[in-house]
């Protein structure tokens, strides 16, 4: 048998899985029918699973990745000709040949890759409803707090921001002459319903708990451009994008809502492009099962709605998880490419999920297939990929190609390398905060000020008394008592001329009240009349 080098395996618009009988192949044109990486812990999903993206990569498919326990960041480094990947590659008839891809690393954190943020404006209620954990009412009042801000021009960037109008909307009883800064704000929200403080109050606290996770270092800007995942290198060859998502994986709900966020946006950012000679980017998502977990229908509406219609957009899915059954049947039957790690079967329940898994494959006369899922070894796979006519190929036993590139995670100093080389340095790593709808809020609230009649009976002590009458008098020469109206043409002139003579006029008065009061208390009583009642007026 002829041997070929490992690293050009893959030949004529496909990429070489692995060897059984016979060779398995993914074909590039297919890649964006979307596929399901299977099998019980370490039976050898995370190996399939850089094989794929290797094989993309290598193809000029961009590829994305979550590296749950960092094995996958070894892509980026050379790999290593170890006993056994010799051993694997001579009986596959291949010549091993070290290889490694462009890298970048991103992280929620911040602490090994590159942040990734998203507005809360871009999240939208449904996946926040979703991450947050709230029921349906609460659920609803998050609507009406986005339709308010849709309808105010309230932003919505970051958490504060979120806070702020949660805090908007909540009915308030006004006191008598008291003016509201967001009374337009919470008549906005009025109009959708009744909102309670006691529901905001829940949605408050479970902000706290999210806060509390580090999803406040994922909200806000600069907000992730998606075209940073759509890159090749110099070479021509796919950039491997890796989400490192050890840390993250202690909030599972932030992890699972993260990427269906980030898949939302693919869906309605891309155009549409059909069926493509290969395609424009490749989503592996591992631990699956988060996604589904407890999820509301409408959420699973969303997600079968993304992974049926995204591949039009050129984008190829692919779920990784322990079993089949981990993924609702609807979403299961939109994908075409599977690869089927050995399962265990020792407990009814476990039988069970190997029979689930044997019917997903099409059959093959040769193969039985539930044995054989209970029976593969390390490395070895259980395969079917969509053949040229888009119908699934009988399912094929075989031993897994070796990567070309590391297998394991890099060290901090190889991290660290690669990020200083990155090509989106220093495009994402400082936070930005812009104005947004808690600034706008804020504003609103402070430029509500106290009337000036108010703020000369606080300087004259009440109202009361010579200071407060002093006040009174001064104010109504130079037209300061006027409220919130006007001022007419005879107040404006005589303001206008007797302005060069205020200093004057209230030195006087000031000196005069000193001397009646007598000594420092009459100084600072005096120096709190120029501060208190002229100050408006000195400064127009």
């Amino acid at each position: 048998m002829a041997t070929t080098e490992l690293k050009s395996g893959d030949t004529d618009g496909k990429i070489f899985i692995g060897k059984g009988d016979q060779p398995a192949w993914l074909t590039l044109a297919l890649g964006n029918r979307h596929g399901l990486v299977t099998g019980a812990t370490g039976t050898g999903k995370t190996v399939s699973l850089q094989v794929m993206a290797e094989g993309f990569a290598r193809a000029g498919v961009p590829v994305f990745a979550a590296d749950i326990k960092g094995d996958l960041s070894g892509i980026s480094e050379v790999g290593e000709g170890k006993d056994f990947i010799l051993q694997r590659a001579k009986e596959m008839a291949l010549t091993f040949q070290p290889d490694q891809f462009s890298t970048v690393f991103w992280d929620v954190f911040g602490e090994q890759g590159h942040p990734v943020r998203a507005t809360i404006s871009e999240m939208g209620p449904l996946l926040l409803a979703r991450l947050l954990d709230l029921n349906d009412v609460q659920e609803g009042v998050l609507n009406v707090a986005f339709r308010v801000a849709d309808e105010n021009g309230l932003t919505l960037l970051d958490m504060k921001d979120l806070r702020a109008l949660l805090d908007a909307i909540v009915p308030m009883t006004a006191k008598k002459d008291e003016v509201d800064p967001l009374a337009d704000v919470r008549k906005s929200a009025l109009s959708f319903g009744n909102v309670t403080k006691a529901t905001i109050g829940t949605i408050q606290r479970q902000l706290l708990v999210l806060e509390n996770q580090g999803a406040d270092k994922f909200f806000g800007e600069p907000a992730l451009e998606l075209k940073d995942f759509l890159k090749t290198d110099r070479d021509g060859r796919g950039m491997v994008n890796i989400l490192v998502a050890d840390k993250l994986m202690s909030s599972p709900r932030l992890y699972a809502t993260f990427l269906l966020w980030l898949l939302s946006e693919l869906f309605e950012e891309l155009p549409e492009v059909g069926d493509l000679p290969k395609p424009k980017l490749v989503f592996f998502f591992d631990e699956a099962h988060l996604l589904f977990n407890d999820a509301p229908k409408a959420l699973l509406d969303k997600i079968e709605q993304v992974v049926r219609l995204i591949r039009s957009k050129g984008v190829g899915v692919y779920f990784v998880t322990q079993n089949p059954i981990d993924v609702p049947d609807r979403v299961l039957a939109q994908l075409g490419n599977r690869v089927q790690h050995a399962l265990r079967a020792f407990t009814p329940r476990d039988q069970k999920a190997v029979q689930a898994a044997a019917q997903t494959f099409r059959a093959n006369p040769k193969l039985d297939t539930v044995t054989a899922i209970t029976e593969l070894g390390k490395g070895e796979a259980l395969v079917s990929f969509l053949e040229g006519n888009g119908t699934p190929a009988m399912v094929e036993r075989i031993m897994v190609r070796p990567p070309t590139a590391r297998i394991g995670p890099i060290t901090p100093e190889e991290r660290k390398a690669i990020l200083a080389a990155s090509p989106v340095k220093g495009k994402y790593d400082t936070a930005i905060d812009s104005e947004s709808a808690y600034e706008t809020l804020q504003k609103r609230i402070a430029g509500t000020a106290a009337t000036p009649a108010e703020a000369g009976d606080a300087a004259g002590g009440g109202g009361g008394g010579f200071l407060g009458q002093l006040g009174a008098i001064v104010g109504t020469i130079f037209g300061t008592n006027t409220g919130r109206n006007r001022l007419s043409t005879g107040q404006v002139i005589a303001r206008s001329v007797t302005r060069s003579v205020t200093n004057k006029v209230v030195g006087g008065i000031v000196a005069n009240v000193g001397k009646q009061i007598g000594g420092s208390l009459g100084s600072s009583i005096g120096r709190e009349i120029v501060r208190g009642t002229l100050g408006g007026i000195l400064k127009r």
